[in-house]
């Protein structure tokens, strides 16, 4: 059974899928290991809130103790730092998934796409202001390809592979940015 499909996947689906927790999860990816302290001054909300929602994201094993704090104040980090979760609203395996895991499922998907259009919003706002080498190679692109479900499985394995291997290549050098790679496979054609 696939962590997509498993007991603990779909445990976790669900705790993620609430706002402080995707976002919590989101800002310990981005920025790195804090607080709740810190994490709850950057987003605005209670230290005691946030420390709840910590606590149920690192159950299901979506962030961990990074065991670098002292006495109580704890020093959370993400555990999957290459990458979000995997969503899917979608029916796995031609079986219908339950309904409660398809609600999260949904809901988090979609709460990914605002993300994804805040982060898009913010390079147009701010693209005058990145050097002329990053232009070129920054910003959205669409292309269309025309595969079966199995050529479609292998070129997105391939664009793990690539995006795995580039992860941390930069690292040491002080004109490496962080750079954000959004993924997105959606269909043109109608169901069949």
């Amino acid at each position: 059974m696939s962590e997509r499909t498993s007991s603990s996947g779909r445990t976790a689906l669900r705790v993620l899928a609430h706002p402080l927790r995707s976002r919590l999860l989101a800002e310990l990816r981005v920025h790195g290991a804090a607080t709740a302290t810190e994490l709850a001054t950057a987003l605005e909300t209670n230290t005691g809130a946030t420390s709840y929602h910590l606590r149920q994201l690192a159950e299901v094993g979506l962030i961990e103790d990074s065991g670098e704090g002292t006495g109580r104040r704890r020093v959370w980090r993400a555990v999957a730092a290459a990458g979000a979760p995997e969503v899917s609203a979608g029916i796995q395996d031609g079986d219908p998934a339950d309904p409660d895991d398809l609600a999260a499922a949904d809901w988090l998907a979609r709460d990914y796409l605002e993300h994804f259009t805040d982060r898009a919003g913010d390079w147009l706002d701010a693209q005058a202001d990145w050097p002329a080498p990053w232009h070129p190679v920054l910003g959205l692109e669409d292309h269309l390809v025309l595969v079966t479900a199995e050529q479609m499985t292998a070129l997105r394995e391939e664009l793990v592979e690539v995006l795995e291997r580039y992860r941390r290549l930069g690292q040491g050098n002080p004109q490496a940015k962080r750079v954000s790679v959004y993924t997105c496979a959606l269909p043109v054609d109608p169901a069949p």
